[in-house]
């Protein structure tokens, strides 16, 4: 890793200096709880329905494998005290290739997480209020395409903010958000008697891929840990922390995928949210509980990438344009969103791509290249590389499949005809970013003219 000496020494006096401060083991527990805790809870009982009662098999699977390659990032921080994030292992194993790819993968997961984010707000907006229309450009709109905008018009603001501080601490009820979901849920099965009297199937290999790549997805924190592992008061408890966040994260999983499942089982739709009596205080509850989430998370998951352009030194000490930039991505988020507004296959493909790279293959290959030992032939050579068979294997099919199904939906008569006739919208609104973008230059070369004058 490439160094100079005076941040090699910063960063030695801070390991020396502050061994008794940092987080504790509770606060970190509830951290990778929230990293792991997401929206995936609502698709968890989609998935199992696509593959029936067997995948919960590979639920649990999945759940030791990212447990295991957790503990495999664990092992990489150790090996150089200035390692600190997830980029920063990649670049200690490979150089400054490995950086850029860990980093590429990590921005285009966190991309479309936001734009999973504006999806669900479109789905269950639209199942609260299905008959709400708005005029917009002339045009009259209605159902999830127009609640997709005005979410990203609330989110929007929260983006400019240069500190997130208070929205990281909103943040932090995803854990209690996810215990909401998973009691109305039972509440709204054994209360308000929906019932638990589904059957399903026993195994459909057919939904096998999107199934596993969707649990893929709900394991993928992965891009987290080596944070939560640096700002530990007591480092060596972190494999605890994992094994507490893996268990209860799994137990609500799978409480949340049997209830779900056996509710409503093959009519089971993308979020289980969307199944259920909109009459009842408890669906409300359960809705209103998933909204928030999103709203308040989104401008966090954005941040990084907009941090790793306004690195970029065109960028640099100009609100303006920051404030273009982040406008610009958010726009680029709702576009994303309406083209392709299907929440389980981008879910599945995020899973499959990013999610099964970055949580099983770069953690495997990343501790290959640092640990000689690792490479000899043994059990833990053959569980690491039976990880990346696995992973390769289902991060390929994965991709294939979850791509194939977006096509063919993409392609279906009725979304063509409902996207196209939106698209006038989104010209209009790339063409008023072109103006403001050419006001800001504009007003910027008038500063700079009076500022020499």
């Amino acid at each position: 890793m490439d160094l100079s000496r005076a941040e090699k020494l910063e960063s030695q006096n801070e390991v020396q200096q502050q061994p008794s401060k940092g987080t504790s083991f509770l606060r970190t527990c509830f951290n990778g709880l929230n990293a792991l805790s997401g929206v995936g809870i609502l698709s968890i009982p989609y998935a199992v329905a696509q593959a029936g009662w067997l995948s919960l098999v590979l639920l649990f699977l999945v759940a030791i494998l990212c447990w295991y390659t957790g503990l495999l990032l664990r092992r990489c921080m150790d090996t150089h005290p200035l390692i600190k994030k997830y980029p920063d292992i990649g670049e200690h194993a490979f150089g400054y290739k490995g950086r850029v790819i860990v980093s590429v993968f990590l921005y285009v997961e966190l991309y479309l997480v936001a734009v999973e984010f504006l999806i669900l707000e479109g789905d269950n907006l639209n199942k609260l209020f299905p008959d709400m229309t708005f005029k917009l450009a002339g045009m009259k709109i209605g159902g999830k395409q127009v609640f997709v905008v005005l979410t990203s018009l609330i989110v929007l603001p929260t983006t400019w903010l240069k500190s997130l501080g208070l929205l990281a601490y909103v943040s932090a009820g995803g854990v209690l958000a996810s215990f909401i979901i998973v009691l109305c849920i039972f509440w709204i099965g054994a209360v308000d008697k929906v019932g638990f009297n589904e059957s399903g199937v026993t195994l459909n290999w057919s939904g096998m891929p999107i199934a596993i790549s969707m649990f893929a997805f709900c394991y993928c924190g992965h891009t987290v840990f080596p944070t939560l592992y640096s700002s530990m008061r007591d480092r060596s408890k972190f494999s605890k922390v994992l094994l507490v966040c893996f268990i209860t994260s799994t137990i609500s999983y799978g409480s949340m995928a049997v209830m779900g499942y056996l509710m409503y089982g093959e009519h089971l739709k993308s979020q289980v949210t969307l199944n259920l009596p909109i009459k009842k205080l408890s669906t409300k509850i359960a809705i209103y509980t998933t909204l928030i989430n999103p709203l308040t998370k989104y401008a966090i998951i954005t941040t990084p990438i907009v941090t790793a352009i306004e690195e970029k030194a065109v960028f640099r000490n100009s609100r303006s344009r920051s404030i273009f930039i982040r406008t610009v991505l958010v726009i680029s988020t709702v576009i994303v969103a309406l083209t392709i507004p299907f929440f389980d296959y981008v879910m599945a493909f995020i899973g499959s791509f990013s999610g099964v790279t970055l949580s099983m293959l770069l953690p495997c290959l990343c501790y290959l290249k640092l640990n000689k030992a690792a490479r000899k032939f043994g059990l833990e050579s053959i569980v690491i590389v039976s990880i990346l068979v696995a992973g390769l294997f289902i991060g390929v099919v994965g991709t294939f499949t979850s791509i194939k199904q977006i096509v063919n939906l993409e392609q279906s008569p009725e979304r063509v005809s409902g996207f196209s006739e939106f698209t006038p919208v989104l010209e209009n609104m790339v063409l008023k970013l072109r103006s403001w973008n050419q006001k800001l230059k504009a007003a910027e070369k008038e500063i700079e003219v009076s500022f020499h004058l």
